[in-house]
């Protein structure tokens, strides 16, 4: 079971990612965090400028990793209370609803108000340095999207059916690294990404639909309490010989 979240929540990440309310602005966000301009990006020293966009980016990525985790922890935290306290609710029930509607959601089928209003922080300057591009990063992941809220929402409540913390930072840390990758390689490749862009463009809504189709699928899996019929077709990510679990820790 465990494996499967893990590549679930790391497609997850990449879905994120590839959302239209993220990769548009992955080259404002570059721009942003390193003080380069478009211009200078495909003119001026290309050496400095990976340097430069190499650090601030892990800058950014920590950023919203810290923030992904935190919620990941918060989550299994409260679903222990809740699973404690309201005796005879399975929480893969409420989970598995959740999901699907977010599905819905995804494709476009529901309308849901407060996933359809904007959360991003706007800030008007960056703070100096890497530290600033850090804090960028943390204003990134505490203002979610509409976007990605409901791949984002429903990594959580997978994370909030095992009522393990740790398990909450494993699985959320999985979601951040299958978002980051492919942002940092994005901000590495600007110039290859911009000249693509209006090509990927056109599949937006493919890439929507699909994302959709899976946090259904996935979720009438976790209402039956059948996911682990995707065992055979998930990878395994060895996370759980990466990460050797804490003292104390289950």
């Amino acid at each position: 079971m465990s494996e499967i979240s893990y590549s679930l929540a790391f497609l997850g990440g990449i879905l994120s990612f590839l959302s239209p309310c993220i990769l548009p602005l992955i080259p404002s966000y570059v721009s942003f965090i390193t003080g380069i301009s478009f211009e200078e990006l495909k003119t001026g020293n290309k050496a400095l400028i990976r340097k430069l966009t190499t650090i601030n980016s892990l800058s950014f990525i920590t950023g919203f990793s810290t923030v992904f985790i935190l919620l990941g922890i918060f989550s299994s935290f409260m679903s222990a209370i809740l699973y404690a306290s309201i005796l005879g609710i399975r929480l893969y029930h409420v989970g598995g609803v959740i999901i699907i509607i977010f599905g819905l959601y995804v494709m476009g089928i529901l309308k849901i108000g407060f996933l359809s209003k904007e959360h991003r922080i706007h800030l008007k300057s960056k703070p100096r340095g890497y530290i600033g591009s850090f804090v960028v990063g943390l204003t990134f992941g505490a203002g979610w999207t509409p976007c990605i809220g409901p791949i984002l929402g429903s990594v959580l409540f997978v994370a909030g059916t095992s009522g393990s913390a740790f398990y909450g930072f494993k699985l959320l840390l999985v979601y951040s690294i299958g978002l980051a990758i492919p942002f940092l390689a994005t901000s590495l490749a600007m110039n290859t990404f911009l000249s693509h862009y209006s090509h990927i463009q056109k599949y937006m809504k493919v890439i929507m639909v699909l994302s959709g189709l899976l946090l259904i699928t996935f979720g009438v899996l976790v209402l039956t309490n059948n996911v682990t019929l995707l065992l055979q077709y998930a990878p395994d990510l060895g996370i759980d010989n990466l990460i050797s679990p804490l003292p104390g820790a289950e």
